[in-house]
C-alpha cells in the first residue's frame, strides 16, 4: 500500500494536485514524531496562511481511520502515525506474495529508456576508471526494467579516431600478429604507450598515424583487417569482465557506426543556417547560451565527438522512440553534453529535452590521475582477482568447511568491487585505494551478503513456516517492517534521480534493522505464533535484500 498516496488522496488542499501533495510528504528523522509528515511551509505561499494554521486545519479535517491511527499538528508539520497492525499485515503480505517482483511496478509500461554506458575504447585496457560508468549504467538498466520500462543498454564503443592509426603504426614497427594474439590487450597497450614515448622525439609518427586512420576511413583492406583484429580482441577480453560484473548490452553500435550518418546531420545544420565558419572549422555558435561554439567539423573536414553524438541521438530517437535517453559519462563532459543537447534543440528536435547526462565523479590513483598513453592504470581484472582472492582467504579462516568456497569468494569479491562504485552519491570523486575496496568491515557488500545468508540460515533451521496472527509488535520488529515497506519508494526514487546509491543505502538500512532485530528477538521461540511471525519477517528481509542487491548487479550467497 502506498501510504503517501493514501494520505495525499484524503487531504483536501485547493490549488495543489494530489501527485504534488504526495511528493511533499516525507518520513520524519525520528519515528517518535510519526511515520509520515507533511511540512506545511510548502503550502503557505499558495494558501496565503501560516504553516501552523494550515497544519491545524488539515488535522481537524483528516480524522483517524483503519490505516491512520494518529494525526497531530506540530509547529507547521502534520504528522501521521499508521495503524501498526494493518501496516504490518499489508507489508508482509505484499512482500511474501510478490517475491522477486516485490518493489517492482508497471509505471514504465510502453516507454523506452536508452542508456549509454561503459563505452569502452577499442584496443585499450578495461581499467578502474571504467568501473563507475559500467556499474552505474548497469544498475540503472536493471532499475528501469524493474519499473516496467523497456530498456536499451548501449555500449557506444570508442572505435573511431586517430588512435587507431597510431596503433597500426606501432603494430607495424614494434609488434606482429603472433604477439598481439598471445599478448592481447596487454600487448596493444604496450605498443600504444611506446608510440607516445617515441612520438615525443619523432613527430613524423603522428603524420603516419593520420595517414593510416584515413586508410581505415577509406576502407583500405589491410588497415581495416588490423582494425577489426584489434576490435575483436578487445571485445573478447572485456566480455570476461562484463560477465564477472553481471553486465549486458543490447547494442554495441559505436562511433564508427555513425560514420555514414553524419552527412545528413551536417546537411540539416546547413539548411537551418546553424553552421558558420570559424578559422576554417564549421561550428554552431552558442554565445547566446553562455557556451563556447560547438565544433562540428575540423578545418580539414573531419568530424568530432559532437558530430557523432548528434548523429547517434537522432538515430536512437528514430530507432527506439525513447522516452528518455541517458548518457552515463563523467562530469568532465558536462559542457560537451550541454552543447550537444542545445544544438539538437536548435535543430528543432522537441525530444532534446528528454536527453539526460548522468554525470559521475572521476576515479584517480593515490599517486595521481590515470593515463593509458603513459601506462598509468589499474586494470579492473587485477582488482577483481585480488578481491576474490582476499574473500577466499577470509572464508578459509572463518568458515573452512563452507561448500562451494570458490563461487562464494567470487560473488563476495566481485560484489565488493561493484559496491565500491555504488555505495556513495555518484557525483563524488573517488581516489582508488585497494585497502578501501578490499575492506570487509562496516557498511560493505560482504555485510549485506552475510545478512542474506543469515536470513537463509534462520529459515533453513526452522523448517516450514505456519500461519500467524499479528498481535502487538516490538519496536525492533516494527522498524524492520517499516523499512521493508519503503523499498518500492527507494527504487522509484533511484530511477527519478538516476542514483543507484539510493538502493545501496536502502539495503544497508534494511540489513542494519534486521540485524538489530535478530540480536534482540529470539526467532526460534516456544510461542508458535510469534515464531511464525518472526520467520515471516526474516523471509521478507531475505526477499527484499536479494531484490535490492540484484538491482545493483550483486550476487547473493546462501552461506558465508
Amino acid at each position: 500500500m502506498d501510504y503517501r498516496k493514501y494520505i495525499a488522496d484524503k487531504l483536501v488542499v485547493d490549488g495543489i494536485s494530489k501527485e504534488e501533495l504526495r511528493s511533499f510528504i516525507e518520513i520524519p528523522p525520528d519515528n517518535a514524531m510519526g511515520d509520515y509528515a507533511l511540512p506545511c511551509f510548502k503550502l503557505s505561499k499558495i494558501l496565503k496562511q501560516s504553516p501552523v494554521k494550515i497544519a491545524a486545519d488539515l488535522c481537524a479535517a483528516f480524522g483517524k481511520d483503519e490505516y491512520i491511527s494518529e494525526i497531530e499538528a506540530v509547529g507547521g508539520y502534520l504528522n501521521f502515525k499508521v495503524d501498526r497492525t494493518s501496516f504490518v499485515d499489508n507489508v508482509l503480505k505484499e512482500v511474501l506474495s510478490a517475491g522477486d517482483a516485490y518493489g517492482s511496478s508497471d509505471e514504465g509500461s510502453g516507454k523506452t529508456v536508452c542508456i549509454d554506458y561503459s563505452s569502452i575504447n577499442i584496443a585499450k585496457p578495461f581499467h578502474i576508471g571504467h568501473l563507475s560508468t559500467t556499474v552505474i549504467g548497469s544498475a540503472l538498466c536493471k532499475i528501469f526494467r524493474f519499473l516496467g520500462y523497456k530498456v536499451v543498454g548501449i555500449n557506444h564503443l570508442g572505435d573511431y579516431g586517430t588512435q587507431f592509426g597510431k596503433l597500426i603504426v606501432a603494430y607495424k614497427m614494434w609488434s606482429d600478429e603472433e604477439k598481439v594474439r598471445t599478448g592481447r590487450l596487454k600487448e596493444l597497450t604496450r605498443i600504444y604507450v611506446k608510440f607516445h614515448e617515441e612520438a615525443k622525439t619523432r613527430p613524423e609518427l603522428e603524420d603516419q598515424a593520420r595517414k593510416y586512420f584515413k586508410l581505415i576511413e577509406d576502407g583500405d583492406a589491410d588497415a581495416l583487417a588490423l582494425f577489426e583484429m584489434f576490435k575483436k580482441i578487445t571485445l573478447e577480453e572485456v566480455e570476461k569482465i562484463y560477465k564477472d560484473l553481471n553486465v549486458t548490452f543490447d547494442s554495441y553500435a559505436g562511433e564508427s557506426f555513425y560514420n555514414d550518418k553524419m552527412g545528413a546531420v551536417i546537411e540539416e545544420l546547413k539548411e537551418k543556417n546553424l553552421l558558420e565558419l570559424s578559422d576554417g572549422a564549421s561550428v554552431v555558435n552558442l554565445d547566446a547560451y553562455d557556451m563556447p561554439p560547438c565544433l562540428i567539423l575540423k578545418s580539414d573536414g573531419s568530424s568530432l565527438y559532437a558530430t557523432r553524438d548528434i548523429a547517434a541521438a537522432i538515430y536512437r530517437k528514430n530507432t527506439y522512440d525513447f522516452y528518455k535517453s541517458l548518457y552515463v559519462v563523467a562530469y568532465q563532459q558536462n559542457l560537451h553534453f550541454k552543447q550537444v543537447f542545445k544544438v539538437l534543440e536548435l535543430m528543432g528536435k522537441p525530444w532534446a529535452k528528454d536527453l539526460v547526462h548522468v554525470a559521475y565523479g572521476m576515479v584517480s590513483l593515490e599517486s595521481g590521475s590515470m593515463s593509458t598513453r603513459e601506462g598509468k592504470v589499474v586494470l579492473l581484472e587485477d582488482v577483481i582477482n585480488k578481491t576474490v582472492e582476499k574473500a577466499y582467504k577470509v572464508i578459509e579462516e572463518k568458515n573452512p568447511d563452507l561448500k562451494d568456497k570458490e563461487n562464494t569468494a567470487k560473488a563476495v569479491g566481485t560484489g565488493a568491487v561493484i559496491f565500491s562504485a555504488l555505495c556513495n552519491n555518484k557525483i563524488k570523486d573517488i581516489v582508488f585505494s585497494y585497502d578501501r575496496v578490499l575492506s570487509f568491515e562496516g557498511e560493505t557488500c560482504p555485510y549485506l551478503q552475510y545478512s542474506v545468508a543469515r536470513c537463509n540460515s534462520v529459515l533453513n533451521k526452522n523448517g516450514a513456516r505456519g500461519a500467524f496472527e499479528i498481535k502487538e509488535t516490538t519496536e525492533d520488529e516494527y522498524q524492520v517492517i517499516a523499512v521493508l515497506g519503503r523499498f518500492g519508494e527507494a527504487v522509484k526514487s533511484a530511477a527519478e534521480k538516476y542514483e543507484p546509491s539510493i538502493v545501496t543505502r536502502y539495503a544497508l538500512e534494511l540489513a542494519s534493522a534486521f540485524n538489530k532485530f535478530y540480536i534482540s528477538s529470539k526467532i526460534s521461540c516456544a510461542d508458535e505464533n510469534l515464531r511464525n511471525f518472526r520467520l515471516a519477517i526474516t523471509q521478507a528481509v531475505k526477499i527484499t535484500l536479494t531484490n535490492a542487491l540484484t538491482l545493483l548487479g550483486i550476487q547473493t550467497v546462501e552461506e558465508m
